[in-house]
Protein backbone atom coordinates (compact mmCIF):
# COMPACT_ATOMS: atom_id res chain seq x y z
CA UNK A 1 0.00 0.00 0.00
CA UNK A 2 1.45 3.58 -1.11
CA UNK A 3 1.85 6.58 1.62
CA UNK A 4 2.44 9.67 1.17
CA UNK A 5 3.27 11.94 4.32
CA UNK A 6 0.78 14.91 4.80
CA UNK A 7 2.57 15.82 8.39
CA UNK A 8 5.41 14.53 10.35
CA UNK A 9 5.76 14.72 13.69
CA UNK A 10 7.62 18.03 13.99
CA UNK A 11 4.82 19.62 11.52
CA UNK A 12 2.17 17.94 13.89
CA UNK A 13 4.05 19.53 17.43
CA UNK A 14 3.91 23.24 15.59
CA UNK A 15 -0.14 22.76 14.47
CA UNK A 16 -0.93 21.74 18.26
CA UNK A 17 0.69 24.60 19.49
CA UNK A 18 -0.74 27.34 16.84
CA UNK A 19 -3.90 25.40 17.79
CA UNK A 20 -3.30 26.83 21.50
CA UNK A 21 -2.21 30.01 20.92
CA UNK A 22 -5.45 30.35 18.07
CA UNK A 23 -7.63 29.34 21.67
CA UNK A 24 -5.92 31.83 23.56
CA UNK A 25 -6.25 34.06 21.45
CA UNK A 26 -10.23 33.51 21.02
CA UNK A 27 -10.70 32.54 24.70
CA UNK A 28 -8.86 34.34 26.37
CA UNK A 29 -9.03 32.92 30.19
CA UNK A 30 -10.93 29.93 29.27
CA UNK A 31 -13.46 30.97 31.64
CA UNK A 32 -16.38 30.00 29.69
CA UNK A 33 -14.59 27.77 27.28
CA UNK A 34 -14.37 23.75 27.40
CA UNK A 35 -12.84 21.43 25.36
CA UNK A 36 -14.56 18.24 24.18
CA UNK A 37 -12.53 15.49 22.04
CA UNK A 38 -14.66 13.26 19.58
CA UNK A 39 -14.46 9.67 19.95
CA UNK A 40 -12.64 7.61 19.38
CA UNK A 41 -9.98 9.67 18.06
CA UNK A 42 -10.43 12.91 19.01
CA UNK A 43 -9.72 12.15 22.19
CA UNK A 44 -5.81 12.04 22.40
CA UNK A 45 -5.84 15.33 20.42
CA UNK A 46 -7.66 16.85 22.85
CA UNK A 47 -5.24 15.45 25.91
CA UNK A 48 -2.73 17.49 23.97
CA UNK A 49 -4.19 20.59 23.39
CA UNK A 50 -5.50 20.58 27.14
CA UNK A 51 -1.76 19.72 28.01
CA UNK A 52 -0.13 22.41 26.31
CA UNK A 53 -2.62 24.72 27.32
CA UNK A 54 -1.83 24.41 30.57
CA UNK A 55 2.25 24.49 29.56
CA UNK A 56 1.85 27.94 27.79
CA UNK A 57 -1.15 29.84 29.71
CA UNK A 58 -1.04 27.67 33.36
CA UNK A 59 -4.72 27.25 32.65
CA UNK A 60 -6.29 24.01 33.08
CA UNK A 61 -9.51 23.87 30.48
CA UNK A 62 -12.29 22.04 31.10
CA UNK A 63 -12.11 18.83 28.87
CA UNK A 64 -14.16 15.80 28.44
CA UNK A 65 -14.97 13.20 25.43
CA UNK A 66 -18.18 12.80 23.44
CA UNK A 67 -19.36 9.62 22.25
CA UNK A 68 -21.53 10.31 19.29
CA UNK A 69 -22.30 6.22 18.21
CA UNK A 70 -25.78 6.65 18.69
CA UNK A 71 -26.61 9.96 17.04
CA UNK A 72 -25.04 8.76 13.94
CA UNK A 73 -27.55 8.24 10.74
CA UNK A 74 -25.67 5.25 9.78
CA UNK A 75 -26.52 3.75 13.51
CA UNK A 76 -29.17 1.46 12.22
CA UNK A 77 -27.74 0.68 8.48
CA UNK A 78 -24.65 -1.51 9.15
CA UNK A 79 -24.47 -5.31 9.39
CA UNK A 80 -22.81 -5.49 12.16
CA UNK A 81 -23.63 -2.92 15.38
CA UNK A 82 -21.08 -0.27 16.04
CA UNK A 83 -19.34 -0.53 19.18
CA UNK A 84 -19.89 2.62 21.68
CA UNK A 85 -17.05 4.28 23.66
CA UNK A 86 -17.14 6.14 26.73
CA UNK A 87 -18.43 9.73 27.11
CA UNK A 88 -16.85 11.53 29.99
CA UNK A 89 -18.14 14.91 30.43
CA UNK A 90 -18.70 15.60 34.17
CA UNK A 91 -19.76 18.97 33.14
CA UNK A 92 -22.79 21.00 31.87
CA UNK A 93 -21.96 22.64 28.51
CA UNK A 94 -25.14 25.07 29.24
CA UNK A 95 -23.92 28.30 28.18
CA UNK A 96 -20.14 27.59 27.61
CA UNK A 97 -18.17 28.33 24.44
CA UNK A 98 -17.06 24.50 23.02
CA UNK A 99 -14.79 23.53 20.84
CA UNK A 100 -14.90 19.64 19.42
CA UNK A 101 -11.64 18.16 18.81
CA UNK A 102 -11.45 15.47 16.18
CA UNK A 103 -8.64 14.26 14.11
CA UNK A 104 -10.20 14.65 10.59
CA UNK A 105 -12.88 15.89 9.48
CA UNK A 106 -14.24 14.05 5.83
CA UNK A 107 -18.05 14.30 5.32
CA UNK A 108 -19.24 16.03 8.25
CA UNK A 109 -21.46 13.19 9.76
CA UNK A 110 -19.16 12.47 12.83
CA UNK A 111 -19.42 16.12 13.75
CA UNK A 112 -23.27 16.66 13.26
CA UNK A 113 -23.76 13.44 15.29
CA UNK A 114 -21.70 14.91 17.93
CA UNK A 115 -23.70 18.21 17.94
CA UNK A 116 -26.81 16.03 18.50
CA UNK A 117 -24.76 14.19 21.13
CA UNK A 118 -23.57 17.45 23.02
CA UNK A 119 -26.78 18.47 23.70
CA UNK A 120 -27.55 16.00 26.03
CA UNK A 121 -25.07 18.16 28.29
CA UNK A 122 -27.08 21.40 27.71
CA UNK A 123 -27.14 24.06 25.21
CA UNK A 124 -23.75 25.82 25.02
CA UNK A 125 -23.77 29.29 23.56
CA UNK A 126 -21.22 28.74 21.10
CA UNK A 127 -19.55 25.47 19.24
CA UNK A 128 -16.48 25.53 17.41
CA UNK A 129 -14.85 22.41 15.39
CA UNK A 130 -10.98 21.91 15.62
CA UNK A 131 -10.02 19.71 13.20
CA UNK A 132 -6.08 18.03 12.53
CA UNK A 133 -6.97 17.43 8.79
CA UNK A 134 -9.77 19.07 6.94
CA UNK A 135 -10.60 17.01 4.21
CA UNK A 136 -12.13 19.61 1.83
CA UNK A 137 -14.26 18.69 -0.78
CA UNK A 138 -15.75 15.91 0.86
CA UNK A 139 -18.71 16.92 2.95
CA UNK A 140 -22.26 15.76 3.01
CA UNK A 141 -23.15 18.30 5.67
CA UNK A 142 -22.42 22.11 5.35
CA UNK A 143 -20.05 21.61 7.93
CA UNK A 144 -16.69 23.66 8.45
CA UNK A 145 -13.64 23.73 10.80
CA UNK A 146 -12.41 26.62 12.95
CA UNK A 147 -9.35 25.40 13.40
CA UNK A 148 -7.69 23.20 10.91
CA UNK A 149 -3.93 21.89 11.21
CA UNK A 150 -4.14 21.55 7.25
CA UNK A 151 -6.42 21.39 4.40
CA UNK A 152 -6.11 18.25 1.47
CA UNK A 153 -7.73 17.72 -1.66
CA UNK A 154 -8.55 13.66 -1.56
CA UNK A 155 -10.61 11.24 -3.59
CA UNK A 156 -12.93 8.65 -2.04
CA UNK A 157 -10.37 6.22 -2.87
CA UNK A 158 -8.42 7.66 -0.05
CA UNK A 159 -7.79 7.12 3.55
CA UNK A 160 -6.47 9.79 5.75
CA UNK A 161 -4.65 7.85 8.51
CA UNK A 162 -3.11 9.17 11.91
CA UNK A 163 -0.55 7.44 14.14
CA UNK A 164 0.63 8.52 17.11
CA UNK A 165 3.32 6.93 19.78
CA UNK A 166 1.34 6.65 22.56
CA UNK A 167 -0.86 4.00 20.01
CA UNK A 168 2.50 2.10 19.26
CA UNK A 169 3.59 3.84 16.22
CA UNK A 170 7.53 4.75 15.78
CA UNK A 171 6.07 8.62 15.66
CA UNK A 172 3.69 11.19 15.11
CA UNK A 173 2.79 11.27 11.47
CA UNK A 174 -0.74 12.06 9.18
CA UNK A 175 -1.06 10.16 5.74
CA UNK A 176 -2.53 9.71 2.98
CA UNK A 177 -3.37 6.09 1.66
CA UNK A 178 -5.42 3.94 -0.41
CA UNK A 179 -8.68 2.71 1.09
CA UNK A 180 -8.07 -1.29 1.33
CA UNK A 181 -10.09 -2.56 -1.87
CA UNK A 182 -10.60 -6.16 -0.28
Amino acid sequence: MQKRLVLDEKQIAITLRRFCHQLIENHDDFENTVLLGLQPRGTLVVDKIVELLEEISGVTVPSGYLDATFHRDDFRRRDLPLTANETKINFLVEGKKVVLVDDVLYKGRSVRAAMDAMIAFGRPQKVELMVLVDRKLTRDYPIMPDYFGVRINTLESQYVVVEWKEKGHEEDAIWITEKDKS
